[in-house]
């Protein structure tokens, strides 16, 4: 075990991310294009819900390595062999998505993706335990692993069935594992070393998402440009990506970021796990749905008769604003954790968004997606003359409080 313990490197302070980070990051956002892909195999209410349940098993599986990274240097020893197994296994898992509810065929993909998760999921576990040397984490880490472990069992019975009962199962066994997860860290909170690097990750995998949106749109217009309407719902595709990253990074992401810094440890702590880990997972997954509601716009010039004058289908039309809707829930729910202010704007726009759906349901497609980016534009343009138009910095004590602590 000593020989285990040495060789890893604990993060400083200031740490950021490093590029081998990303490059788990860039498994990531593959994983999160073969989610689209198998919304895209057979739309509809439920197959919406899958890829929701397929994003909760990525986003947790991301955050856990976040945590991870954020104690020790991941590009380091142990850790580097232990987190590259895990970026094979998630990319395993990446490539068995698209079959995950399929009982046909040589593989069992749904037992693989399983397993993948499972084997996810452990060395994150068995990395953390490695390197802890704090009786808290120590006590955190096995704490979480019971939920983790009891995950497991409708995880893998789930596969093995198949059908709406695996999709059940599967519900169960994330509720088990995440909700577990969580109320083991209220008992014991995770430690919080590098906010800078905590940060950073969480804006890096925003964008990346960003760009998930921007690959479905060129995967969605084919391989060359079939008409004028499909070269216009490509760039009101663009529009919508751009539009989410000004909600993002305009002023919302100093916002939160200040809050981060200016807080006391234990304060700390919260606010990383809640408005980071649990808020950033409605705002990524609003994301991807948009990304799979703009694919669907493009589809449908393409590929329907008539197409200046098809209607978006009703799964397309629903991925479109509620995951705006969701995005904008997601920013709200962050800020109120982040800075125990609430605000409103996001809120109302994303009521808004979701009274669209009717109407949008009945107009073309890519006027559908045209009011949708005119949507989200104008949040922006409520939020910029919005009385609060300056981030929120913490109060003083607070600063002196956390420097005190530091």
């Amino acid at each position: 075990m000593r020989i285990f313990r040495g060789r890893y490197e604990t993060t400083a302070e200031r740490h950021r991310t490093t590029s081998f980070e990303i490059f788990f990051d860039l498994v990531f956002v593959f994983a999160l294009t073969r989610i689209v892909e198998f919304m895209e195999d057979e739309p509809s209410a439920v197959t919406l819900t899958r890829g929701l349940l397929l994003f909760l098993l990525l986003w947790f599986s991301w955050s856990s390595y976040a945590w991870l990274g954020n104690q020790v240097r991941a590009d380091v020893g142990l850790v580097r062999t232990g987190t590259l197994a895990a970026m094979a296994a998630m990319f395993v898992a990446a490539l068995a998505i698209p079959g995950a509810w399929r009982g046909s065929g040589p593989v069992p993909t749904a037992l693989v993706l399983a397993a993948s998760y499972m084997a996810v999921r452990t060395l994150h576990l068995a990395l953390f335990l490695a390197v802890s040397r704090d009786r808290q984490l120590t006590r955190t880490l096995r704490l979480t692993a019971v939920p983790v472990v009891l995950g497991w069992i409708p995880l893998v019975t789930g596969a093995l069935v198949g059908g709406a009962t695996q999709t059940v199962l599967w519900t169960v066994a994330f509720a088990v594992d995440v909700g577990g997860a969580r109320i083991a860290s209220g008992f014991s909170p995770w430690p919080l070393r590098s906010v800078s690097h905590f940060t950073e990750r969480h804006r890096l995998v925003l964008i990346i998402a960003v760009g998930e949106s921007l690959i479905s749109i060129g995967i969605g217009a084919g391989a060359e440009l079939r008409g004028w309407l499909v070269l216009l719902a490509a760039l009101l595709g663009f529009a919508a990506a751009a539009s989410l990253w000004r909600l993002y990074f305009d002023r919302f992401a100093s916002v939160i970021e200040r809050s981060l810094e200016g807080a006391s440890a234990a304060r700390r702590a919260t606010i990383a796990s809640d408005a980071y880990s649990l808020a950033h997972f409605p705002m990524v997954a609003g994301i991807m749905y948009v990304a799979f509601g703009i694919e669907q716009v493009l589809a449908t010039l393409i590929h329907e008769p008539d197409a200046h004058q098809r209607p978006l289908g009703l799964p397309g039309t629903v991925a479109l604003y509620a995951g705006g809707a969701l995005y904008l829930v997601g920013r709200a729910l962050c800020l109120r954790l982040a800075t125990m202010h609430a605000t409103l704007a996001p809120l109302a726009g994303a009521a808004v968004l979701l009274l669209l759906i009717a109407p949008a349901r009945l107009l073309p497609a890519v006027v559908a997606l045209a009011l949708l980016v005119l949507a989200l534009m104008a949040q922006l343009a409520v939020e910029w003359a919005g009385p609060d138009r300056r981030p929120r910095c913490p109060p003083t004590s607070q600063r002196v409080d956390a420097g005190r602590r530091g």
